[in-house]
């Protein structure tokens, strides 16, 4: 009887431990399912699609990512999580989705951003879109030679760190901004309309927990330097933002 009760024991054990295994690989982590869904997605943009497959986004995608979000350290909190809808009413693209689900949080001029599509994990800091105040700003720090030449340190650490650094969702100039001379040491930074620096994670490290959080944490973590840079030199805009 003894023998009994103890295998029993052990096989309820065993299925609890089973059942947190599965529950667990959606705790903060994505299966091959969610970047399927953006290659679908981006193969066929419509309402069609999105109905068919609104389960794998909600199982695979939304609700990994929600757990990622609230798993992050309390300073990067709190985090906005994006809809998938575009806001098409002034766009020529019609497409009615996003191709990629994105989180960020903001905080003085700054953002911790992240998303999903159909590459992997891209986890990304910086000042995205700069404002005229806060453009201003930012080509007078750096065209500082103090400031200016700390900027090019941060970056090029971040180079050296495999972090790509990048201009966010603005093109640069395509010479140097009125009242800089073109010569200037620093004119491809001063060209710039935002700043920002981000890398990915593909592959199997997405299906692990513990691997997707630490590489969100170790990027945030090394782009602390950029973020201050921005937040001591530039800080948040002072006029009406617009929408993202």
């Amino acid at each position: 009887m003894q023998h009994h009760e103890q295998t029993a024991e052990c096989s309820s054990l065993i299925l609890r431990i089973q059942g947190v295994s599965v529950a667990g690989t959606h705790a903060g982590a994505f299966s091959a399912k969610a970047t399927k869904f953006f290659a679908g997605l981006e193969r066929d943009n419509s309402k069609n699609y999105w109905t068919a497959n609104k389960s794998i986004f909600e199982d695979e995608v939304k609700e990994p990512m929600a757990a990622l979000v609230d798993s992050l350290p309390e300073r990067f909190q709190p985090f906005k999580v994006f809809r998938m809808n575009r806001d098409i009413r002034f766009s020529p693209d019609k497409s009615p989705y996003k191709t990629q689900h994105g989180a960020a949080h903001e905080t003085d001029g700054t953002v911790y951003y992240l998303h999903l599509d159909a590459h992997g994990l891209m986890a990304a800091c910086g000042a995205y879109m700069m404002m005229p105040d806060q453009l201003e700003r930012y080509r007078d720090a750096v065209a500082a030679d103090a400031t200016g030449r700390e900027l090019e340190d941060i970056l090029s650490d971040l180079s050296q760190r495999d972090i790509e650094v990048g201009h966010g969702m603005a093109e640069p100039l395509k010479t140097a901004p009125r009242g800089y001379p073109k010569d200037h040491p620093r004119v491809d930074f001063l060209r710039q309309k935002a700043l920002s620096a981000h890398r990915r994670l593909s592959g199997a490290p997405l299906r692990d927990v513990a691997a997707v959080r630490e590489f969100v944490v170790d990027t945030f973590e090394a782009c602390e330097p950029l973020n201050e840079w921005i937040k001591s030199n530039i800080g948040s805009s002072h006029t009406a933002s617009g929408r993202r």
